[in-house]
């Protein structure tokens, strides 16, 4: 996303840890065959690979127009979600239809989808609220990103509420060929949408969003690391991501059953937590430096970008590939997303935060994950493809 890049010398600590990683995910997947070990491992080398993907996109985009610099960072902020949702649909396709595999990857995608919405809704932001309001009584952030946002995101909500009452409709043919025709339809409006947005957000209101001051640090500061540098960081962090998540993909399953956690935890709480730490990271420490817009930007803009952008184009990819991957994403699921945008929607109404609102975002976090954790496996509200 827009975070402050590093030095090149923070990057050595990060590419420590994904060496480690990668090694023992290469040794227990593919020589000791201990696939609750491999996931583990290959969870953790994902971080890094984030990391590094988005100081990588940043040195890239400090080098280009600013137009550019957002699309990239629209691109590449929440590839590792995207990259984890298309393994586990193309490990479905191969599955083939009406299998436990299928469903089990199509509940992974859809919980990873909803996952990263409330992750960067209410972990992140309410971290970012909590921590700035431990070093500033009251900040301040632009209400044009919460407005627009805010009401692309009510929009997603209505996109999973729709599909989800059509199951208890009565149709002539199966309730799931409705839902599913109907999840296209909408997809096809949200990518469009998003593309409006990117429009409306670089473009024509390009300074309404972006603070004055923060977006003055970013532009002045001097690349460390040459554009074709970068973009060979960025290929070898993509190409890590994409290795690491087919161990991952191809090891939840027997991970889940072996851990004890329902499939819904994993995908809801664990993939977008260590998938986007980096990210997370970057909009609490700036938001001890004050600077909310940026902070905001990130956790707001994440969570959008999934909505509307990942979201309805992990519906097109299934359709292509002949998995029936809908918007139902079930009862429990919508309405965490839509409890969640509402109240981030009532506090972020008058453009100010407190640590008291931080802490009621994490509140509702903990409640929900909890809610995942414990929900009995097979009635984690999934549908079953």
């Amino acid at each position: 996303m827009e975070h402050m890049p590093p030095t090149t010398t923070a990057l050595r600590p990060y590419a420590i840890v994904l060496v480690l990683a990668v090694l023992s995910t290469c040794y227990f997947q593919y020589l000791a065959h201990a696939p609750v070990l491999a996931f583990v491992s290959s969870l953790c080398a994902i971080t890094p690979c984030a990391f590094l993907m988005g100081y990588a996109t940043e040195q890239i985009a400090m080098q280009t127009t600013d137009a550019l610099g957002g699309l990239l960072n629209a691109t590449f902020g929440n590839a590792a979600e995207a990259i984890i949702a298309f393994l586990a649909l193309r490990n479905a396709a191969s599955a083939g239809p009406g299998t436990e595999t299928e469903a089990t990857m199509i509940a992974l995608v859809q919980a990873s989808m909803i996952g990263s919405i409330l992750g960067n809704l209410l972990l992140v932001m309410g971290l970012a609220f909590l921590w700035g309001g431990m070093h500033y009584k009251q900040q301040r952030f632009s209400g044009d990103i919460g407005s627009v946002s805010g009401s692309l995101l009510l929009l997603m909500v209505l996109v999973l509420s729709i599909p989800t009452c059509f199951s208890s409709f009565e149709f002539p043919s199966p309730p799931h060929e409705a839902v599913e025709r109907l999840s296209r339809v909408a997809a096809v409006v949200l990518l469009i949408l998003y593309g409006l947005f990117l429009y409306f957000q670089l473009v024509t209101h390009a300074g309404e969003f972006h603070d004055k001051g923060d977006a003055a640090a970013v532009v002045h500061e001097h690349p460390s690391m040459s554009t074709s540098h970068a973009a060979l960081l960025l290929v070898l962090a993509t190409a890590l991501i994409s290795w690491m998540a087919e161990v991952l993909v191809h090891s939840v399953e027997e991970a889940a059953h072996a851990l004890h956690l329902p499939n819904a935890f994993i995908g809801t709480i664990l993939l977008p937590l260590f998938g986007n730490a980096a990210e997370h990271f970057s909009a609490v420490s700036v938001a001890a430096k004050d600077k909310m817009d940026l902070s905001f930007a990130i956790s707001m803009g994440s969570s959008t970008q999934i909505a509307v952008f990942v979201a309805p184009l992990m519906v097109i990819v299934g359709w292509l590939l002949g998995v029936p991957l809908s918007f139902d994403f079930g009862l429990l699921p919508t309405l965490a997303t839509f409890l969640s945008v509402l109240i981030v929607n009532s506090i972020i109404a008058d453009g100010k935060s407190h640590w008291l609102e931080g802490a009621t975002l994490l509140g509702a976090y903990t409640v929900l994950g909890a809610a995942f954790l414990f929900v009995p496996e097979g009635s984690d509200g999934q549908s079953p493809g």
